[in-house]
This record gives structure tokens, C-alpha cells and sequence, in this order.
């Protein structure tokens, strides 16, 4: 390995790529406990070290080598974070496929990865048996691995025989750089086949540079699971910073407190409605006694000033995707009402046009962005040079988000470009009237949609899920919004569902919603009879007689 930094932006080998930062830490640190598990059990740097040189030794007995792409199908837990550790030890990329992916998900992100070695939990192998996944050769079970059959092309290892070998892990062909692959993580699919956006060390070490304020004393909570871009930058800046995380199954807002308590977390990052879910809840004595004291929430809800002061903790906010490197952050409590934060150092952001003309400020329009050292964003999308090509356009990452940027440089989500609707003239943010709906006590989740208007452009679907048992008349949700939005947003539809639909990665289908439309059981404010008329705002400029 060398130590030599090639350019004092890009990070230095010994500083990012995993398998460098965690024998140091077996060196420096090796009694500190890295890993909390959802069960309790703790692992120290040493222990994980040791644990990720047998999984590295066991997947190159079954023939992984370096710069391979390996897979891992795994819940979230140890051994999950084993996998992946394993497979970047020995030079490997490591592939994660979501779990609930089946089917002909599953075959796509099989067949898309080309990999021929897959480390996979018992339970999930079933379903590697029903798809054409024209590239594995050899599958690890992570478990018992009796009675799995996968076909004649496809040899199945039990991973506890491979580790009782006692194999040696191999030397490394030659060193691993900060521009390697780390890892190949898909996107969510919400606007068609996931995509494998192939991320380097360089690019997840960039992460860290939003999170000054961490540092080896605090712990992440990794909620959010291991083949989430969200849950492997938790545990992947931790091993950086040499802290610690603790991995738990799932987010509960009824059990969320007693889960920070238990894992002494100090900082965690809260997705969509998880904020305003805590908020709902009923205040308590005990909203400060607790050990967190840091939180990311994605997006700054209104009352987020609230929040920090309830339960005494410091608020960010940021925009990001699996594609970028957090390039926008705010300062602790933004007191600027929707910001998404300001472009953070070594990232150059712009608000454009559909030429790629930059817009003036306070104009919505896409953001593009680049970073002033290479490496430090996505490296592509695997196998798909056109989806490359189209993103990187005029040297500048296309996000399709429309966000505006006020004269200050504070930067503001306001929707996907596919999901922008135009209503008789007038845009509107699905997700600024989302954020509105989700203030209503009884909201427990809303998506906003366009959908076809006898006028020509849209009209406003709002599908609406509801709190547990709570019931809550159209119309009474309607004369909310009234008082709290433009004329021009307020939905003519409301349809209630038990529960919205999702991607494997927890992102509402709004293309579903947009197909399904006014089904039987939308409530419709014009047949109602309910009209929503434009304010009237007297003219103060009459000529005097």
C-alpha cells in the first residue's frame, strides 16, 4: 500500500479504503467496541477484523479474487456487514441486492452485476432457484445450508464449513486505490429498472466531509439497511472516523427512544415522515433523557426548531442521492423554513434550465453539480453507458430533481421533474403540498399526484394513509389545506389507503398512483360541491377623483 496522497483533495489510500482503515484500527483500537447488534452483542475493531480475514479468505476459496463484483443478499445484521466487509478485504466490490427483491427485480440486479459468487441468507436462497441468473457460479449460505439445491450450474458452500478450514486470507494482486470500487448499490427504480451506481472509496470517504462534528466518540444508529446508499454511509463513515455503530432491524416510532437509550446511539439520520412521526407522538418526561444529540433529517420539517428543542438535540438537513456525495448541508438548527442546506466545500451546485442555462435566483429549475476532485461522485451506472451519458451531460451530474437556490445560496427541494404538476397554468410541488397534508395530526402518510384534467394538464390526486384507527372526512382535510396553501394546490381528489405504495427501498410508486387515478373510491371536491376560488385582493391603486 502506498501512502502517498496523489492530490491533497482526494483522500489518501490509508484514510478510505476499508480493509487500510481497519487494520489500523485493529492496531490502534483494538479493544473498542465498533458494532452493536440488534441482539446485544458487541464487536471490538479486533473482533471485526478478525471476523472480516475469515470471510474474505472463505469467499476467495470459492474463487472470489480482487476487482471482482461479489453479491450479498442479506437481511440487515452482522453478518450482512461481515459480507460486505469480507468482500472489500480481498479488493472485491461488494454488490448488495435488496431483500425484498424477487423475480425478475431480482434476475435484472442478478444479471446486471455479471458476479459469479453471491454470499446469501438461507432464507432468501429459495428465490436465487426461481430466476435465470446466467452468471453465478457459486453461492455462500450465510447458515444452514442443508437442502439448498440451486441447479447443476450453481455450487452452494455452507459458510461455517468454509471458515473451519481455517484458510488463510490471500495477499492482495496489487494495492487497492481510493478510485476502486467500494461498492455497486442500485437505486430505488422508482421511474424504471434500478440502476447500479458504481461507487468508489473516494466517493464514500467524500461523505464524511458533511459530518465535521462527528467524531470517534460517537455512535450511528444504522437503521436504515446495508444495501441502502443511507445505511452503508452510516457504517461506512463510523469505520472512517473510528467510532461505532449500532445496527437495529427497523425504524418504530413506538419503541424509537428506548432503542437510543439501549444503543447509547448519538446520531442518527431520520428519512421522510420518521420526523414528524416523533413529533406526533405524546410529549413525555423522559423526550430529553436520551443520548442523542445530533440528527440529519431528510426532508427539514416546519417545526424542526421544535423538535431540536423537545428532545435537546442538534438538527441538519441535507440533499443527497445514492449518485452524489451529501454535496449540500446545512448549518446545526437552519433557521430558514424548507432549506435543504447550502453547497458544501469542493462542490459546485447550479439551478438550470432544460439547455443547461443557469437560472437566477429563487427560479426553480434542475439541479446539476460537480466536485473539484475526481472520484468523489458516482463512477457510472454499471453496464449502462447511456444512462452515464444522459446523466453526465456538459461535464455536470444531472440530479432530474428541481430545486431553487435563494440569493444567500440556501437551496430548496421542490420536486422530481417527473413527478412536477401543472394544474390550469400554475406548477405545483407534489412535494410542498405533501409537507402540508403530513401537518394534519391524522396523517400518517401522503402522496401528491398529477392526474389527467378534462381541461387539459392536471388535476391534484392527494392519496392520503391515515393514522392507526383515525378517521377523517375529506372534506374536513380540504378546508385545512384551504387555510394553508395557494388556491391553485389544493387537491380536488382524496383517496384513503391502508398503506401506500413502495419501491424495496421504501419510495413511494407514484407511477402506480399515476396509472391507478380517480378509482371508484376517491372522494372528488367538485362533485362535493366544494369551491375553492382565488383570493381577491383589493386594488389600492385607484386613481383619485
Amino acid at each position: 500500500m502506498t501512502s502517498e496522497r496523489v492530490d491533497p483533495r482526494v483522500p489518501a489510500a490509508r484514510e478510505c479504503v476499508l480493509r487500510y482503515v481497519l487494520d489500523r484500527h485493529a492496531s490502534e483500537r483494538g479493544s473498542k467496541v465498533f458494532a452493536r447488534l440488534a441482539d446485544g452483542t458487541e464487536w471490538t475493531f479486533a473482533e471485526v477484523h478478525a471476523r472480516t480475514l475469515e470471510m474474505g479468505a472463505a469467499l476467495q476459496d470459492v474463487g472470489a479474487r480482487q476487482d471482482d463484483l461479489v453479491l450479498s443478499f442479506m437481511p440487515n445484521g452482522g453478518d450482512a456487514m461481515l459480507a460486505w466487509f469480507g468482500i472489500n478485504y480481498i479488493g472485491a466490490a461488494c454488490v448488495p441486492l435488496n431483500t425484498a427483491y424477487k423475480g425478475k427485480m431480482l434476475e435484472h440486479a442478478l444479471n446486471l452485476a455479471r458476479a459469479r459468487v453471491l454470499v446469501c441468507h438461507p432464507a432468501l436462497a429459495e428465490r436465487i432457484k426461481e430466476v435465470d441468473a446466467r452468471y453465478l457460479t457459486d453461492v455462500v449460505i450465510a447458515g444452514e445450508a442443508t437442502g439448498v439445491d440451486l441447479g447443476e450450474r450453481v455450487r452452494v458452500h455452507a459458510l461455517a464449513d468454509l471458515l473451519a478450514r481455517g484458510t488463510q486470507v490471500q495477499p492482495l494482486a496489487h494495492a487497492i486505490a481510493p478510485w476502486d470500487l467500494q461498492a455497486v448499490i442500485h437505486t430505488s427504480g422508482t421511474t424504471g429498472p434500478s440502476k447500479g451506481v458504481m461507487v468508489t472509496y473516494a466517493h464514500l470517504a467524500t461523505t464524511c466531509n458533511a459530518f465535521e462534528s462527528l467524531t470517534s466518540e460517537d455512535r450511528t444508529m444504522a437503521s436504515l439497511p446495508l444495501f441502502h446508499s443511507g445505511g452503508i454511509v452510516a457504517v461506512n463513515r463510523m469505520v472512517l472516523k473510528g467510532g461505532s455503530v449500532a445496527i437495529v432491524e427497523s425504524f418504530s416510532t413506538s419503541t424509537f427512544w428506548d432503542v437510543i437509550r439501549e444503543t447509547g446511539t448519538t446520531c442518527l439520520t431520520l428519512l421522510g415522515s420518521m420526523a414528524p412521526f416523533l413529533m406526533k407522538a405524546a410529549p413525555s418526561p423522559r423526550d430529553r433523557s436520551h443520548p442523542l444529540r445530533q440528527v440529519v433529517m431528510m426532508p427539514l420539517i416546519d417545526d424542526a426548531v421544535q423538535f431540536g428543542e423537545r428532545f435537546g438535540v442538534q438538527v441538519y438537513t441535507t440533499f443527497n442521492m445514492t449518485e452524489t456525495s451529501w454535496p449540500i448541508f446545512s448549518d446545526p438548527n437552519p433557521g430558514v423554513r424548507g432549506t435543504c442546506g447550502k453547497a458544501r466545500k469542493g462542490v459546485e451546485a447550479r439551478i438550470v434550465d432544460a439547455n443547461d442555462c443557469e437560472l437566477p435566483p429563487n427560479t426553480d429549475g434542475e439541479l446539476i453539480l460537480r466536485t473539484d476532485a475526481p472520484w468523489t461522485m458516482l463512477a457510472g451506472y454499471l453496464n449502462d453507458p447511456s444512462a452515464t451519458a444522459a446523466a453526465w451531460r456538459n461535464g455536470w451530474f444531472h440530479t432530474g430533481d428541481i430545486l431553487r437556490c435563494d440569493g444567500e445560496g440556501n437551496f430548496f427541494f421542490v420536486d422530481r421533474l417527473k413527478d412536477a404538476i401543472r394544474r390550469r397554468g400554475e406548477n405545483i410541488s407534489s412535494f410542498e403540498l405533501e409537507n402540508e397534508v403530513m401537518q394534519h395530526a391524522l396523517v400518517r402518510e401522503v402522496a401528491v399526484v398529477g392526474v389527467p384534467s378534462e381541461f387539459g394538464e392536471d388535476d391534484v390526486l392527494a392519496v392520503v394513509a391515515l393514522r392507526e384507527e383515525a378517521k377523517l372526512d375529506p372534506a374536513e382535510l380540504l378546508q385545512y389545506l384551504i387555510a394553508r396553501v395557494p388556491y391553485y394546490m389544493v387537491p380536488r381528489y382524496v383517496r384513503y389507503v391502508r398503506e401506500l405504495p413502495k419501491t424495496p427501498t421504501q419510495k413511494v410508486q407514484k407511477a402506480t398512483l399515476r396509472a391507478e387515478g380517480v378509482t371508484a373510491d376517491t372522494w372528488d371536491r367538485e362533485k362535493a360541491g366544494i369551491v375553492v376560488r382565488r383570493d381577491v385582493i383589493p386594488n389600492t391603486n385607484k386613481a383619485k377623483r
